[in-house]
This record gives structure tokens, sequence and C-alpha cells, in this order.
């Protein structure tokens, strides 16, 4: 899930042409706070730096349920 969220930031981010450097500094968080949280290595990032994000891109987070269980091979992976 985390990974799915960076790459619509990363979407999000390239179709307003701002740079990670740029959101950074407008929602007060690190260039690598961003680009960890793109990557998918930011398993600690904080919901209000989630909704921070998504303010900038005047977004916001929706709950839906899920379409499949994930595979055995999905757990193991923490995907």
């Amino acid at each position: 899930m985390i990974q799915e969220l960076g790459q619509e930031i990363i979407v999000l981010r390239r179709e307003k042409k701002v740079s990670q450097q740029v959101l950074a500094d407008a929602i007060g968080v690190s260039r690598a706070t961003i680009n960890a949280l793109e990557n998918g290595r930011s398993h600690d990032v904080g919901i209000r730096k989630v909704m921070k994000i998504l303010d900038f891109f005047n977004c916001e987070l929706c709950i839906k349920p899920r379409t499949r269980f994930p595979t055995f091979e999905e757990l193991r992976d923490g995907q």
C-alpha cells in the first residue's frame, strides 16, 4: 500500500511539474522524506505528512475495500 501511495505522489508531482525539494519545502519536511515515501522505503511516515502532501495537490485520501486478498508472497515480502 505504501508503494502505491508513493507512486501516486510521483504522478501528482510530475503532473504539476513540482520537484521533490519544492514539495518538501512547501510542506515542511525533508526532501529525503519525500524521496523515501515515493520509493516505498518510508514505512513510518505519519498520516499528517501524507495529508500535507495531499493538501498541497488538492487531493484527498479515500478508503475502499480491497478487491482481492494478498498472496502469500506479497505478505511475505511486505507488499
